[in-house]
Order: structure tokens, then sequence, then C-alpha cells
């Protein structure tokens, strides 16, 4: 009878989830910039005869939520390289600061409806896994957050007490409190090699996903200092509107320069039956 009744309730959150989905259409959009400092071309380059951009739009292509992949870009290099594995493409501006102001744009020009959800997939991560994005269109479509993003458990000090990666701190409805690139919480009085044992930290994966009418308005509000303090956009954006979070247990690998792209193919042949 148990097995039955949590049978008949898999069912029903099926169900749910597809009439959400008929209701507002999830739309997938990956912003791409060729004129990167660190790594010109980056989004064009090649992973065991594949751009790293193709493979970041195939994985994205496996989400079954997903109503559409797109990609954003301001440069005919990689509009073409889309058109030519078949993707589709937007052109946009190559005037705008971040890439949620590209995915503005792009969701303007692509007509998406302002109940509609698009989610802000990064184009440096080849190997993001499907039941992410998934997961964080569920994310949405059960909680009607404004903004959804993903966070990890931290699983080493050099993560928790570095400073490139967002930490993030939140409440029991798992709405985000802060972001910052140290280490919060912080755990008074403790030695912070013992930090790691007695409390669990949480990392923030770079994939957010939007309200549509939320997207547009979060690009016309102005940097606050804090944002400007920590260099995170998503603190401006919780100024106005409530973020939600969800734990993710599955890892990807981003690719950041040069160097990164032989831990790339490495990572590939390590991870090969999840990503065919």
């Amino acid at each position: 009878m148990v097995v039955l009744a949590n049978n008949r309730f898999t069912a029903f959150k099926g169900f749910i989830l597809f009439y959400l989905c008929s209701m507002s259409k999830i739309w997938g959009l990956i912003p791409a910039r060729f004129a990167s400092s660190r790594f010109p071309g980056k989004p064009l380059v090649d992973i065991r005869g594949m751009t790293m951009l193709e493979r970041v739009y195939r994985q994205c292509e496996k989400a079954e939520l997903l109503h559409k992949v797109v990609v954003a870009t301001d440069d005919d290099r990689i509009a073409n390289a889309v058109r030519q594995f078949g993707g589709e493409v937007v052109l946009t501006s190559d005037q705008h600061p971040t890439g949620t102001d590209r995915l503005a744009e792009a969701a303007r020009l692509l007509g998406i409806p302002s109940n509609d959800i698009v989610l802000n997939i990064q184009g440096d991560e080849p190997f993001i896994d499907p039941r992410q994005i998934n997961d964080l269109a569920k994310l949405m479509l059960e909680t009607g957050t404004a903004i959804g993003t993903l966070i990890r458990k931290i699983e080493t000090e050099e993560e928790l007490f570095g400073w490139k990666e967002a930490k993030v701190v939140f409440n029991s409805n798992h709405q985000a409190l802060y972001f910052s690139r140290s280490p919060i919480p912080y755990l008074k009085g403790l030695p912070q090699e013992l930090w790691m044992q007695q409390h669990d930290f949480y990392l923030h994966i770079g994939l957010y996903a939007y309200q549509a009418v939320v997207l547009q308005e979060i690009c016309e509000m102005q940097p606050t200092p804090v944002e400007l303090a920590e260099s995170l956009e998503m603190l401006r954006w919780m100024d106005r509107f409530s973020l939600h979070v969800a734990i993710s247990p599955y890892s990807s690998f981003s690719i950041d320069n040069p160097e990164d792209v032989a831990g790339a193919e490495a990572w590939l042949d390590s991870h090969q039956p999840l990503n065919q």
C-alpha cells in the first residue's frame, strides 16, 4: 500500500509539472561572447572534435523541461558556428556589461512572454548535467519564485576559503539570505580548520532562472554598494526580489582559461558514460 501511494504521489507531481510547463514555457538561453580577456574565442575552442559551445548546447537539449535552447551572442563567428551545428542563435548588442543584460535583450528579440521562465545557462560548462537544468526548472515551477539558482555542499577547505566562488546562506524555506566570496556563516570562536566538521557550507553554482518579466526589471536596476563590494550581481537583485536555491548533487567542469582545456578532456574521459 505504501509503494502504491508513493507511485500515485509521483504520478501526481508529474502531472502538476506537466500542467505548469503548459502554462509557462521554459527557455534555455546561453550567453556567449568571443572577446574574452582571459581566453579569446573560448566558446569555439575544440574539445575532442566538438566546440565547447556545441557541447553545452547538446547537454541542454537533453533537459526535457526546456521548451527551446538558444545561444545569445554579439559575434558573427559564434553565430555562424551555432548555425553550422544546427542550433538556434540570436544576435545581440556588443555593449552589454554582463551576460544577464545580453539575455534580457535576447528575450526581447525572441518575444518571450512575460509569464515564461528564462534559464541563464553558462556557456563555459561543456558537460553541464541536464538534471541540473531540470532541477532548476522544477524549482521555478513549484515555488513560483522570481529568481532561482542552484547550490551544492562545499567539499574542501580550498572551496570554502577561496575567493573565486561565491558562498551562500539561506533560510529554512531555501530562500537565499546572502552571497559572499568570503566563507559564510562565520563560526565564531572556532579554529578555521574545524569549521567543516561543525557546519555544512554551500557553494553557488552559476546557473540562474528568472521569471521573464523579472529578467527585464533586474537589468534596469542600478548597481548597489554591496554588489560592487563583492562583485556579485545577485546581491542587487535581492534588494527587490526573492531568490530561492535548490541543492544539487551533480558536479560539472567550467573552462576559464586555455589551461583548463586539458582538464576538460580528462573530465570527459572519466565521465564519458554520463555524457553520451
